[in-house]
């Protein structure tokens, strides 16, 4: 019998026990020292066994793997060599923190010996992510149990930091391919049930974006059982969420005849400082969210709940729910005679377009913003966004690792989180996303904050790159356009998607589209 090298037996070992524990996708970046990983992986996916998907950047490739990890609802391994390598993973490992999910890492590394001495590609890759991982291991041999690192996968990512020493490359031996047993594919859902008491005719539930990583089918459930008002910051998965509350919160007048006996909040709200606001006034809070355990262990509520409780509440009285209608009817006409091709209407139009069965990423700054206050609430429509830190680095990426799993996915992304993710657009799978480009020539966001006009505001803040999107993408091989009308936007959604293209909308200038919100928010503040 051959005896099998030290690193190809590693490899073997962990490529089987991620495949029994019933993990379908990797995401593998090439490099010499993880040869031994990657090329375990492409003998296992050669039997269907598991699936690679190649990215060329670390960085783009951990950002896909989160885009898969939100679509499959399963944890994926990202595999890359020794030394930068490894930093690259760091802002999707940082996501995956703070989002609970299961980012499993897989660092090559050489052996230890080596570390320090100025060998090459080397650097000290132990402890690398901090506290942003739940388990680390630093790995020299196949006698690794992996239990404990996919147990751990449950609340968030795990690093194994793995020594490959010489010779790096495996015999010709198919054999271990056969006694790979593949499970059911994981899942990571949890359930436990607590019980929540109120006494509070006039309550208000808040849901976060990400849901606190909760799925719209529990949370609709939970929030017919509990039939208060509620604020969606994705008013496309929860149809029964009052329209533009965002946009109508703003005015303090209304906050104040709208203040709620209690505050239910799922998850965080990180998108408007209108709806925060009114949390704040509530003399009660409770909130529910996983990441109470692992990451936001220092947040503070009447009571904190780490799964959905049961609830024990009296009936919100029809009165407040009128209130409530009122407010957003109201705030609806106001937007209506605000038409035109405008930032705030254009995210109207998306909302309203996308076909039912379609998924939708959304990027972070502005045109999250403007989806959650200026789209009509209805159903259809699988959304996602990386609100962890909410950065718009990776966008690109992860919204290819969505669109990996679905049958046509719609992407709206800013120009200036487009340009930062460029990159992403590198890949050759058959994969279906129309990007939707929101052009104004900068961080538009910035111009409806504090800091417009101040001194060095366009250096520093607006930051115009004077690029063309659409340029830029077909020297990717990428089919891309312009638009500037409506009628052109509403077309976009006549037809399936059919391959990644991009399409970019030219807006007016950042100054315009702040000046256009500050019209709605005056005209708002005089309902």
């Amino acid at each position: 019998m051959d005896i099998v090298n030290t690193s190809t037996s590693l490899a073997r070992v962990i490529v089987r026990q991620i495949i029994e524990a019933g993990i379908t996708d990797v995401v593998i970046s090439p490099g010499s020292r993880n040869a031994p990983l990657s090329l375990a992986f492409n003998s296992a996916a050669t039997r269907g066994l598991i699936k690679i998907h190649m990215r060329i950047d670390e960085r783009t490739g951990a950002f896909f793997a989160l885009g898969l990890i939100k679509s499959s609802g399963r944890p994926v391994p990202i595999l890359c060599t020794s030394g930068t390598a490894v930093a690259n993973f760091h802002p999707a490992v940082l996501e995956a923190h703070h989002t609970n999910a299961a980012l499993l890492v897989l660092t090559a590394d050489r052996p230890a010996m080596l570390r320090r001495t100025g060998a090459n590609q080397t650097t000290e890759q132990v402890g690398i992510f901090g506290k942003a991982v739940r388990y680390f291991a630093d790995i020299d041999g196949p006698l690794f149990p992996m239990e404990l690192a996919l147990d751990s996968l449950c609340s968030g990512p795990v690093h194994l930091n793995l020594q490959f020493d010489e010779p790096l490359l495996p015999d010709s031996s198919t054999q271990w391919l056969d006694e790979i047993k593949a499970a059911p594919e994981a899942s990571m859902e949890r359930r436990k049930s607590l019980t929540l008491k109120l006494q509070a005719s006039r309550g208000i539930l808040v849901i976060g974006h990400d849901r606190g990583g909760l799925s719209v089918q529990v949370l609709t459930k939970f929030a017919k059982k509990l039939n208060w008002p509620i604020i969606a910051e994705d008013p496309l998965s929860f149809p029964d969420a009052i329209a533009h509350a965002s946009i109508f919160l703003t005015s303090p007048a209304i906050r104040s005849a709208l203040t709620p006996q209690a505050a239910i909040v799922i998850g965080r709200t990180t998108l408007s400082r209108s709806v925060n606001a009114l949390i704040s006034l509530a003399p009660s809070t409770y909130v529910i969210d996983p990441r109470i355990a692992t990451v936001d262990s220092h947040r503070s509520a009447e009571k904190l709940f780490t799964e959905i409780p049961v609830i024990d509440t009296v009936m919100a009285s029809d009165d407040w729910h009128r209130q409530w209608q009122k407010y957003s009817e109201r705030c609806a006409r106001v937007i209506g005679e605000f038409d035109g091709w405008s930032e705030a209407m254009i995210a109207k139009e998306i909302a309203q377009g996308i076909p039912h069965g379609a998924a939708l990423f959304i990027s972070s700054s502005r045109p999250i913003r403007d989806l959650e206050g200026f789209a009509k609430p209805r159903t259809g429509v699988t959304t996602y966004a990386n609100r962890g830190l909410a950065g718009i680095d990776g966008n690109i990426s992860t919204a290819l690792g969505i669109a990996s799993k679905h049958t046509q996915t719609y992407a709206v992304l800013g120009d200036l989180a487009f340009l930062h993710d460029v990159t992403g657009l590198i890949q050759r799978e058959e994969i279906n996303c129309t990007f939707i480009v929101i052009n104004n020539d900068g961080g538009g966001i910035f111009s409806t904050l504090p800091q417009r006009g101040v001194q060095g505001f366009e250096t520093v803040f607006g930051t115009p790159h004077g690029l063309d999107p659409a340029a830029i993408a077909a020297s990717f091989g990428v089919p891309a356009t312009t638009i500037t009308t409506i009628d052109q936007l509403q077309r976009i959604f006549t037809s399936p998607v059919k391959g990644v293209c991009v399409v970019v909308a030219k807006v007016a200038s950042r100054e315009t589209n702040a000046d256009n919100l500050r019209s709605i928010y005056d005209a708002v503040n005089s309902l």
